[in-house]
């Protein structure tokens, strides 16, 4: 019998430590990118399953665009959060990053004026998001803050049935009974041993890193835990991985590439949750509304490459998720596609 995904992941935590005892992943990233002038990115995501499965049903678009700064003075809060949050702190590789969102849901079959009670739910959620992230010792914390609204004030009805103009697609029929209107708060927090495991390979650089992380709100409220692993030129190892739609394996879009040079990266990826909270399944909080039974637990494992050349960095990833509602006969499988530039 082959074992759940998600208990795959467990294994991250028995690596072995390969860092320089006398040198923290923390001095040595001061050290090495420390004389680097302030860098900003400009990230945009695009996730859809057209680029996956050649598909339109579940989780059909994620869109989100990120900006971080890699030399912002943190806000005030994270004062407050570094004083009391214990194993947090803010020092000199702390950074700051902005982001802005949309992502839709709808059934399996969007020609329905009255959608399948049994299948997936039509959603939209739009949203902003500020986190910080941090290195300390051998380890990144990752904080995170979401602000947004679910319903027909997420503009997801306008969304899908413009581009479905724009592309000559099939019209979606049953966005009158999407989720109702609901504010939506999350909190995240994930801590990231970005190489637990390292391992030199000719002119080539591995590593593996595991990660653990919670989320909690109205919208989402999980546990995660994973591993993701990475191959990249030695020369150019300060390659972040790029960013991605929540829930999703941990990504920044940061990349250390000099001018006039061109660099790749191959990663993967197994991460698996338990979840106690999917809105987009469970339904509005305080309203009555559409909703079906979701699982408990969704694994998740993705493929991808990045190509970068100077100040620019394009990516794809694959991704695979396993069932997430009851009555749901497939996984489903979705393509992200990324875009970054250097400042």
């Amino acid at each position: 019998m082959r074992p759940k995904l998600w208990v795959l992941c467990a294994w991250a935590a028995l690596l072995p430590v390969t860092a320089n005892a006398e040198e923290t992943l923390e001095q040595k990233a001061i050290r090495e990118l420390g004389n680097k002038p302030r860098e900003q990115f400009l990230t945009i995501t695009e996730e859809n399953d057209l680029f996956g499965a050649g598909t339109d049903q579940h989780y059909t678009n994620g869109t989100r665009i990120g900006w971080l700064d890699t030399s912002a003075n943190p806000p005030k809060i994270a004062r407050f959060i570094d004083d009391y949050l214990p194993g947090f702190s803010i020092n000199e590789t702390t950074s700051v990053y902005y982001s802005l969102g949309q992502n839709l849901y709808t059934p399996r079959n969007i020609l329905q004026k009255n959608p399948d009670p049994n299948d997936r739910p039509y959603a939209g959620f739009l949203y902003g998001s500020i986190g910080m992230s941090t290195l300390t010792d051998n380890h990144i914390d990752d904080m995170e803050t979401t602000l947004g609204v679910v319903g027909p004030m997420a503009l997801g009805e306008e969304t899908q049935k413009f581009v479905h103009r724009l592309t000559d697609s099939d019209r979606p029929a049953g966005w009158d009974h999407q989720l109702k209107n609901e504010p939506g708060l999350m909190l995240s927090a994930q801590r990231l041993w970005p190489e637990m495991y390292t391992a030199q390979i000719s002119n080539l650089y591995f590593r593996a890193s595991p990660y653990v992380g919670a989320t909690v709100g109205n919208i989402y409220t999980y546990a995660n835990s994973g591993v993701m692993f990475q191959l990249v030129p030695q020369k150019y190892q300060w390659q972040g991985s790029p960013l991605r739609v929540r829930p999703a394996m941990p990504g920044s879009g940061y990349f250390s590439v000099p001018e006039n040079e061109f660099a790749w990266s191959v990663f993967a990826g197994l991460e698996g949750r338990a979840v106690a909270r999917n809105i987009f399944l469970d339904g509005n909080t305080f309203r009555d509304s559409p909703s079906v039974d979701k699982k408990y637990a969704v694994g998740d494992a993705n493929i991808g490459v990045a190509f970068t050349y100077g100040r620019t960095q394009l990516t794809y990833t694959l991704n695979w998720r396993s069932e997430e509602f009851k009555g749901q006969d497939k996984p489903d499988i979705f393509g992200a596609v990324g875009l970054g530039y250097r400042f």
